[in-house]
């Protein structure tokens, strides 16, 4: 079966209208779909894709190959990696789209912490939803035993933490094109905040 008409429904959302720089980390358990969500926001963006995975240590990929869930102490060097990326993008003033499960308030601190340029997205789905999502890949290093411990660990974000939260329970482009969307209204009230206190 083609997926061109998946590909031809995305292309309309390419045309967004959002200036400047924008930094967006995409969270949730793992089977959420944000290695998918977060690839197609950026080619929406035309900008830069981090998996954040992809910046464990050897020892933490080894461990969730084993199925052996991570400790805080394991993750704080990978958590700290992600935020020395996002840190070299806003000083270089560049746009860029990173995945983090980043399931615990103190983790998304390390991430994100005050720097208000970088958005955060939360792909929020069901235990049933994502489980039968997991159980259909192939080749992936998270086993499905580890998802009970991915949602005792999950702390869905505050309102404080002003993060975009879109159901997964639509396609991938859908996601994206919802994403981008909430960004664009972000960025119009930001714009009219700084016009009305000129």
């Amino acid at each position: 079966m083609s997926n061109l008409p998946q590909q031809r429904s995305w292309s309309a959302a390419l045309a967004h209208r959002l200036d400047g720089p924008v930094i967006a980390i995409v969270m949730g358990v793992s089977g959420s779909g944000k290695t998918t969500v977060a690839a197609l926001l950026a080619a929406a963006l035309g900008c830069q894709f981090q998996e954040g995975d992809d910046l464990h240590p050897a020892a933490n990929v080894e461990k969730m190959h084993g199925g052996i869930p991570l400790t805080d102490a394991d993750r704080l060097p990978w958590l700290q990696k992600i935020a020395e990326e996002i840190d070299g993008w806003r000083a270089r003033g560049e746009s860029g789209v990173l995945t983090c499960s980043a399931l615990k308030r103190s983790y998304r601190d390390i991430v994100i912490g005050d720097r208000k340029d970088v958005s955060l997205v939360y792909l929020k789905g069901s235990y049933d939803l994502i489980h039968r999502r997991m159980a259909t890949r192939h080749g992936h290093f998270m086993p499905v035993a580890l998802l009970d411990s991915q949602f005792e660990a999950l702390e869905e974000p505050a309102p404080d933490e002003q993060a975009i939260v879109v159901n997964i329970g639509h396609r991938p482009a859908e996601v994206a094109a919802e994403i981008v969307r909430q960004l664009e209204e972000r960025q119009n009230a930001a714009a009219g905040d700084i016009k009305g206190k000129r």
